[in-house]
């Protein structure tokens, strides 16, 4: 079933209008027509069964079926600190990551990071990563739209993390799987958990013993030297199993 996401002043007691671009999505992509059904959800994890009633060149009338929480969450809050990649790396990592139930992706101005932003640059990089969250949200029937944030720098990021029951960062000379288990174990439903991963070349000691000296637990990822584009997603899809299948 086709998902859309809108904002709250779109919300009727027994309708929903949906407006601008998903209009023409709905019109001349999709095909669809009245009498077929939708999910909408508010974005904010509340979900609506709906019903096409009438489609304009404007707006998509639809009527409320049902209204139910979003099914699509992590029962935990996972914020993926991501030091910045090289070319369009990003995107991939944003796309999948909220795919895999991502609460929030945090670009980071790591010491090894290649990329440097101008404000401008930062701005319209923003911009595009969280058109792409949306289009990966919706794709993947979330019930919110992951956000992206502004691009911090390492400190900040740290301290950004205040109060999180976990907190991990992936380090290759950390050793053995056990303590990447515990910790990973450690993120209970209605936890906030954050998970940094480095750029390419990693992060260099002094940002690991900063990230300890804040609380922060140096894990393991196993035997294998791993891409950054591909530690968080690692990481995301643990935690995930692991929260998904805890009551199982």
């Amino acid at each position: 079933m086709y998902r859309f996401f809108v904002e709250e002043d779109q919300i009727g007691e027994r309708e929903i209008v949906i407006t601008g671009s998903d209009v023409n999505h709905i019109r001349n992509v999709l095909r669809m027509k009245p009498g077929e059904q939708m999910a909408v959800s508010d974005g904010k994890g509340k979900d609506y069964g709906c019903r096409v009633r009438e489609i304009f060149r404007d707006k998509v009338i639809a009527d409320i079926l049902e209204e139910k929480g979003a099914e699509g969450e992590l029962p935990a809050r996972i914020y993926l600190f991501q030091g910045l990649p090289k070319g369009d790396k990003m995107e991939l990592i944003i796309q999948k990551a909220v795919e895999l139930g991502v609460y929030q992706v945090i670009p980071v101005a790591t010491r090894r990071a290649v990329v440097k932003l101008d404000k401008k640059k930062e701005e319209a990089k923003v911009r595009r990563w969280n058109g792409i969250a949306q289009s990966a949200a919706k794709q993947s029937g979330r019930g919110i739209i992951p956000q992206v944030a502004a691009v911090a720098s390492f400190k900040e990021a740290l301290a950004m993390t205040e109060g999180f029951d976990v907190k991990v960062i992936p380090f290759e000379h950390a050793s053995g799987m056990e303590g990447t288990r515990q910790e990973f174990q450690r993120i209970q439903p209605g936890t906030d958990a954050a998970v940094f991963i480095g750029p390419e070349g990693g992060f260099e000691d002094e940002e690991i013993a900063l990230a300890r000296s804040m609380g922060v637990t140096a894990i393991s990822l196993g035997k294998r030297i791993l891409r950054t584009e591909t530690a968080g997603l690692m990481a995301l899809s643990v935690i995930g199993y692991l929260l998904e299948t805890a009551d199982a």
